[in-house]
């Protein structure tokens, strides 16, 4: 009876002192919104690269700053309209809509890097965007809400860029 006891004991603290953990723990994205002045949507292919502040592409080392694609540039995607034909709009990662993504650990020293976006097809400006801490969406909520605390309402905010067209 007393070995039951203690077992059943013993599994008890294991179980209640594990953490939950959701699926994004230690992940965050960038997210970039580049339109024209006066106008709301996101402009197509784009190339949006991390770089530092000599404009140079930032390499991921040994994923130093993302858990994905090790030891090359850190380049940003198009999030992923994942409905059907004749379905309402919907996205891989709802929360940031027809957007430019990039996955980053949640250490990602944001305030010590720039984003460079050059427009493929040439109507477009060059354009580099110094990061802040509070441009990162933190995707787990026990980090969500610390964030929230450190950077106020400001947290989760996609990264406005007004692209100027070439002259």
């Amino acid at each position: 009876m007393k070995i039951s006891i203690y077992f059943f004991l013993a599994i008890s603290l294991f179980t209640f002192g594990q953490v939950p953990h959701c699926g994004f723990d230690f992940t965050s994205y960038l997210v970039v919104k580049a339109h024209e002045e006066g106008k709301s949507d996101n402009i197509a292919d784009l190339k949006i690269v991390l770089v530092n502040e000599k404009g140079e592409d930032v390499i991921n080392e040994n994923n130093k700053y993302s858990w994905k694609n090790a030891n090359q540039a850190l380049v940003f995607s198009r999030n992923h309209l994942i409905s059907k034909p004749n379905e309402p709009e919907k996205w891989f990662f709802p929360y940031a809509g027809d957007t430019y993504l990039l996955s980053v650990t949640n250490t990602f020293p944001a305030e010590d890097f720039y984003i460079k976006i050059q427009d493929a097809k040439g109507r477009f400006q060059e354009q580099l965007v110094q990061l802040q801490a509070f441009n990162m969406y933190i995707l787990c909520s026990s980090e969500n809400e610390r964030q929230a605390r450190s950077f106020g309402p400001r947290t989760n905010s996609p990264i406005e860029v007004v692209l100027s067209p070439k002259n």
